[in-house]
């Protein structure tokens, strides 16, 4: 263990018409400072996480930070981006730090605004994050890769509709719950399933309910070393953190298989020294439904061409052998890219501290958690463990 969770802050996702990039930033730095019961004269380094790729015209962020009190004046900031894994980038990039003993506390912030940029637009700016020489003109922007990607697996597999619904139905039941989402609405199987005005096809037979939100919002953390941490007020360890990345064009891999998710999982599983059904609950990367049905298979809880079965027998629900999403995902929370994987460790870390209010897992003890780049493209998986 190289590091831990000693303090976080998370704004609401949704259209945040009031903000910017720069107040999102400042907001969760100052609360997360707070809730770690630290000076801001004590963080040695900050990380940004900022995917940005067109949403802001500030394109150079790292230093806003600092903007959160003059005593982060002269710190370093850097800024990283992986995708849609930005958040989790910036968090191992922290990490890094405190393992090569350059830093003891480390602030790390994940942000995006995305709203305030017109609908055509983010579809390019998302599609940066494909194989541009090969995917870019897939229509229906980063949605059309995942529409191809449940087309081949229905074709191979047979109609998972049902099980994309299901999955849909209960990340939206479970994020009623969380106050930080951007759609606190229970919609229910049959809406889900069901094509209507409402609920209409986006691309492939993926339907509006099976796309995570475009959205707007910001999370934080702040890192410690273990033994820094044992003198704070809490400490939420890093039992594992790998990164584990895969060729860029889908033309290159079996693009139903998510390997480098797979690969991401049995090392961080072997680092952690666990099975995953030791797992108390999983935030897994949701952008899409079919996203979510294949890293059931990757991640081992069931074999290749069964995800629908781990959501069909309820393994995966709230109360199930190994709730996934119990924050209601991507697809409830919304999903403001850079702000993303340092949501789901905000999240988890509450839970582990028994703290999640209506999404709590009970008597939480291991929380897993997968955010990934492109379509499985960059993979982070972490395992962490309440030890104060």
């Amino acid at each position: 263990m190289t590091g831990c969770i000693v303090g976080w802050a998370h704004t609401p996702f949704g259209r945040l018409d009031t903000e910017s990039v720069e107040s999102l930033i400042v907001h969760v730095a100052t609360d997360a400072i707070a809730d770690a019961g630290i000076a801001p004269s004590d963080v040695d380094e900050i990380v940004l996480g900022h995917f940005n790729a067109g949403f802001s015209q500030q394109d150079f962020t790292a230093s806003l930070v600092l903007q959160a009190s003059p005593e982060l004046r002269f710190k370093r900031a850097t800024r990283v981006e992986n995708a849609c894994a930005t958040g989790s980038a910036a968090i191992h990039q922290g990490l890094r730090a405190l393992e090569a003993k350059a830093a003891r506390i480390v602030l790390v912030v994940g942000v995006e605004q995305m709203t305030t940029t017109p609908g055509p637009e983010i579809g390019r700016n998302l599609l940066k994050a494909s194989y541009v020489k090969d995917e870019a003109n897939i229509e229906g922007g980063f949605a059309g890769i995942f529409g191809k990607i449940a087309n081949a697996y229905f074709q191979k597999y047979g109609d998972q509709s049902d099980a994309l619904a299901m999955i849909a139905a209960k990340n939206h039941k479970n994020g009623v719950g969380n106050p930080y989402a951007q759609l606190r609405k229970d919609l229910g199987f049959e809406f889900c399933r069901r094509e209507s005005e409402k609920n209409p096809f986006v691309a492939g037979p993926l339907k509006r309910t099976d796309c995570s939100l475009v959205s707007d919002g910001a999370a934080a953390v702040v890192l410690a070393d273990v033994e820094t941490a044992l003198q704070m007020k809490k400490a939420i360890a890093f039992r594992a953190a790998q990164h584990v990345s895969d060729f860029l064009p889908m033309a290159k891999r079996d693009i139903l298989k998510f390997e480098g998710c797979t690969q991401a999982w049995q090392r961080a599983l072997a680092q952690a020294g666990i099975a995953l059904t030791d797992l108390s609950f999983v935030e897994t990367h949701d952008c899409f439904t079919i996203a979510e049905l294949i890293e059931y298979e990757a991640m081992g809880l069931v074999s290749e061409g069964q995800g629908a079965r781990a959501v069909a027998d309820g393994m995966t629900q709230k109360g199930g052998k190994l709730p996934v999403n119990p924050s209601g995902g991507l697809k409830s929370k919304g999903h403001p890219i850079g702000a993303t994987g340092v949501s789901m460790h905000a999240l988890s870390a509450m839970q582990l501290c028994g703290t999640a209010g209506d999404i709590q897992v009970p008597n939480a003890e291991l929380g897993g958690i997968f955010n990934m780049g492109g379509a499985a493209v960059a993979n982070y998986v972490s395992v962490l463990e309440r030890i104060k």
